[in-house]
């Protein structure tokens, strides 16, 4: 049983290990606010459908929040035609340079609704880091509910009606911080959700299947603001970024073990995650609990990242090189279709790939919420790769690649192409039909020409 003060109360002056508290010190108007801050806090995790490491609701009605505050329009219907228009001819293009057939319909959003359309896989895919995450950190309060021993202690001298009031609420305590814990992670995913949807282009921009039913779909305002400063037509840049939402459509929706494997890979990668317990403990001691924003800022300061182990290296490392065979397929087949067609198209695929290697604010949020980084890093070697493929064996044999993962290159082979190509080239069986039949077992003498007996 712990015997300092309870979490949030700090000694006097002249304590040095905090046992001459002196409850007749206390302001009790800041007392009661705190309890009714943290009331409220606590409130804002514990409602129906609300359990697990992060408040989803919080999550969503935040980013809705914050777009509308920086202005939302609905998609008009002259963008929502200029957006049909330019799939309908990208699906045209691709149709050219690569094995995998078109998907139906175009969409055309707005950030709300990229938001409602892949919330749904945003879970899926960070729920197990935050989940881990939650395991870990609740591992550092002691208390029966996390194999810890009792619950917290209240300070000696405490006046009977402020341990009458505080005593069950400290006997509940680890309860509470997991939900306060689920709202904070809430708060900081609908803040990372928002930023992200004024950055993204199109439903396949970060690189992971986000929808499902394979419609390609872009987001006419983030696609002007995307063009910006490029000295490019619009239209030119409205149809290169078509023709990279329609190719990732065709990849996802016709590689149908992308998808869990992509999430596979984020999972084992969750599965190995420690925190450093005393990195947490020394941010706690300092945190003022009657300060949100300090809870806030505590949980985006990258304390409660997990520290990579091993294993967790390993994982992530298959799904950046994932990540990285995804985009550099989608860029071979891109500027392949858009090379002698599109003017711009040089300018804008050198532009995508600045974008993607240095990673937007959203993306540096989520890496350093969990610990976890969706960037492809090795984008031009994968896309050189490709590249090479498609010149040895033509559009076909370098989209069979996708026919199993065992078929994919690993992260030693973009630093070796030749030698993968040479080691990946399927056998030439046609001429064994025109090999004469011989004997059953080759080597055996056919009756009657063996040696004499």
């Amino acid at each position: 049983m712990s015997s300092g003060p309870p979490f949030g109360f700090t000694p006097g002056e002249g304590d040095e290990g905090g046992s001459g508290f002196d409850p007749s010190k206390m302001d009790m108007s800041q007392l009661g606010e705190m309890l009714q801050q943290l009331g409220q806090m606590i409130s804002a995790g514990t409602g129906p459908g609300q359990d697990g490491p992060v408040n989803w609701t919080l999550a969503h009605d935040s980013a809705r929040a914050a777009l509308a505050a920086e202005g939302d329009p609905s998609v008009g219907e002259s963008e929502r035609r200029s957006v049909e228009a330019a799939v309908s001819l990208a699906q045209v293009w691709l149709d050219d340079v690569t094995a995998f057939p078109p998907t139906a319909g175009a969409s055309a959003w707005s950030r709300s609704e990229w938001l409602e359309a892949t919330l749904p896989a945003w879970r899926r895919i960070i729920e197990p880091v935050a989940g881990h995450v939650q395991e870990a950190t609740s591992s550092l309060l002691p208390g029966p509910e996390q194999g810890g021993g009792d619950a917290l202690a209240l300070p000696e001298g405490l006046p009977p009606e402020l341990a009458a009031l505080a005593g069950p609420m400290m006997g509940q305590f680890a309860g509470l911080a997991k939900s306060m814990g689920a709202a904070m992670f809430g708060g900081q995913v609908g803040q990372g959700l928002a930023t992200l949807a004024a950055e993204v282009v199109g439903a396949g921009d970060v690189g992971i299947p986000l929808t499902e039913g394979g419609t390609p779909a872009l987001l006419p305002r983030n696609v002007l603001a995307f063009g910006e400063g490029l000295g490019l037509p619009s239209d030119q840049v409205q149809l290169y970024l078509a023709l990279r939402e329609a190719a990732a459509q065709r990849l996802f929706t016709h590689v149908p073990w992308l998808r869990p494997r992509l999430l596979e890979a984020v999972e084992a990668y969750a599965r190995g995650i420690h925190v450093d317990r005393e990195r947490i403990q020394e941010a706690a001691q300092s945190l003022d609990p009657t300060d949100p924003e300090a809870l806030q800022g505590l949980l985006s300061s990258g304390v409660f990242v997990p520290d990579d182990t091993e294993a967790q290296r390993a994982a992530l490392a298959r799904l950046e090189t994932l990540l990285a065979l995804v985009e550099g397929w989608v860029d071979d087949v891109v500027t392949e279709a858009g090379a002698t067609r599109l003017p711009g198209a040089e300018a804008l695929r050198e532009t995508v790939r600045r974008r993607r290697a240095s990673g937007g604010p959203a993306e540096k949020l989520f890496a350093t919420l969990v610990g976890l980084e969706l960037r492809p890093r090795r984008l031009r070697e994968a896309a050189q790769l490709w590249s090479a493929i498609r010149a040895e064996r033509g559009p076909e044999g370098r989209d069979a690649m996708w026919g199993h993962p065992d078929l994919l290159p690993t992260a030693d082979d973009l630093d070796d192409v030749p030698g993968f190509i040479a080691r990946s080239t399927p056998l030439d069986l046609s001429g064994l039909e025109d090999v004469p039949p011989g004997p059953e077992h080759p080597g055996t003498p056919e009756p009657g020409t063996g040696p004499a007996q």
